[in-house]
């Protein structure tokens, strides 16, 4: 699929499950809580962080997995790749995109990392900020400010 000027795509595994993003991340972030470990067989996940209503589903259907609860951890039902994270209301309207799921991911380090307390040992992502658990709730604004800053993904 040909992607427009600051719309990129992304999917799953087997192809049968396809997104879209129309606008550049609020944030980059590795997490190294032991639910992202098991579910990526890996030291961390990578996500985008991006605004909800800059994510479409463009083709196929999802299957929730992880512990089935929220947030919700969208997977193809095929492949079962880790496709995104559908954040509660109350945190905000945010989708947590798998970066390793876009076909083109941005080339950006992981500017946050959090639940360091649980990461692997000898594990470095290279983050601008760490936090032992999740960044306090009024943090983010200040933190997608910096990383908008820092980084020009369009």
């Amino acid at each position: 699929m040909t992607e427009e000027k600051g719309v990129r795509e992304g999917g799953c595994r087997c192809g049968r499950v396809r997104f879209q993003v129309s606008a550049p991340p609020l944030l980059t972030m590795a997490c190294h809580c032991k639910g992202c470990q098991r579910m990526t067989g890996g030291a961390f996940s990578l996500s985008d962080a991006i605004a909800g209503e800059s994510f479409a589903l463009i083709q196929g259907e999802t299957a929730i997995g992880g512990l089935r609860a929220v947030p919700e951890h969208h997977f193809c039902g095929w492949c079962m790749s880790w496709l995104f994270t559908r954040l509660p209301p109350e945190i905000g309207n945010f989708v947590n995109v798998r970066s390793t799921m876009m076909d083109r991911p941005v080339e950006v380090p992981p500017f946050i990392e959090a639940w360091t307390s649980v990461k692997l040992p000898r594990i470095a992502t290279g983050a601008v900020y760490s936090y032992d658990e999740f960044p306090p709730s009024e943090a983010y604004a200040g933190l997608a400010a910096e990383f908008a800053q820092r980084f020009s993904t369009r």
